[in-house]
């Protein structure tokens, strides 16, 4: 109820973005997506929190294909690495089987999530997604790391990095949309596929 009017709004001016040829009219629309969308992202992150933490977001394991999986992620954020003319490098090890069984979708949301606070925070250089794991038994646990050329972490605040509403060097990020929810959301959907999050910083 909350989502399919701001949908709404953004299907029926994306209606003028392809319509309208006046250049003004054209530059009120397209501030309207862009805050449409920074709306529908704040709107996503307090409901997913909200889930989780009544205990109503379910973990359905289906199969699903790890090169699909990885490209879907790339290509959500590569528009925001182009914009800041950021280089989106891609390492899959050799040994990360093709098929693989989990929750696809909250595993999409993690690497996402993780890609998107990277290119968010990093002003020149590079991000990189790497991708492996490890058999333990018959299963195999994957392994993804996000890495960046960006501002980096204290590291006082490092372990308050996955803390709900956390924002550091508020003068430096004034500028940096967000809530201060996408690495706790992260670190909640880790922890309900029984997996772990961790950080590492330089500065």
């Amino acid at each position: 109820e909350i989502r399919t009017p701001i949908n709404a709004i953004l299907g029926m001016n994306e209606m003028i973005l392809r319509e309208e040829k006046d250049p003004m009219i054209r530059g009120y629309a397209g501030n309207i997506q862009s805050s449409g969308n920074s709306l529908l992202a704040i709107v996503n992150d307090v409901l997913d929190i909200s889930k989780i933490e009544s205990g109503k977001l379910e973990i359905v394991p289906v199969e699903y294909e790890i090169n699909s999986l990885i490209s879907d992620c790339c290509n959500m954020v590569a528009g925001r690495a182009r914009a800041k003319e950021l280089e989106l490098r891609v390492e899959c090890s050799e040994d990360v089987p093709l098929k693989l069984f989990g929750d696809e979708t909250h595993i999409r949301q993690v690497i996402v999530n993780l890609l998107t606070n990277a290119v968010k925070y990093t002003e020149k250089g590079s991000v990189r997604l790497s991708v492996g794991g490890a058999y333990d038994g018959e299963l195999f646990r994957l392994r993804t790391s996000v890495s960046d050329t960006g501002i980096g972490i204290s590291e006082e605040n490092l372990s308050q990095l996955f803390d709900q509403f956390q924002r550091f060097d508020l003068h430096r990020n004034r500028n940096i949309e967000g809530t201060g929810l996408g690495l706790a959301i992260v670190k909640r959907l880790c922890m309900l596929m029984s997996g772990t999050v961790t950080a590492e910083s330089v500065r």
